[in-house]
């Protein structure tokens, strides 16, 4: 079973909000049906980064590790190869 943090950008302001799912698809669509408190007020979301990790321990280490990155930093890890958006098509955003 694999692991992912993901980034998810609001088409309102263009803030990012960065988490950790097993089923980043699903994740996506609860954030934009407004299921999330966090992230109600700032819909719609769009992934703009994934990673698949081997292990829920180093996902949710990466994911802590993420919280704290500027936007800067965030805009350079999206054009990085470590981006695994692509692979989960349109449905990405």
């Amino acid at each position: 079973m694999a692991f992912y943090v993901y980034v998810i950008q609001s088409e309102v302001d263009n803030s990012y909000y960065k988490g950790f799912s097993e089923n980043p698809i699903n994740r996506l669509s609860q954030h934009n049906n407004g299921e999330c408190v966090y992230t109600l007020r700032k819909m719609p979301w769009a992934f703009v980064y994934i990673e698949e990790l081997p292990t829920k321990r180093e996902a949710l280490i990466r994911e802590r590790s993420l919280k704290k990155y500027a936007h800067a930093q965030i805009e350079k890890l999206i054009l990085s190869n470590r981006n695994c958006v692509a692979f989960f098509g349109s449905s990405a955003g």
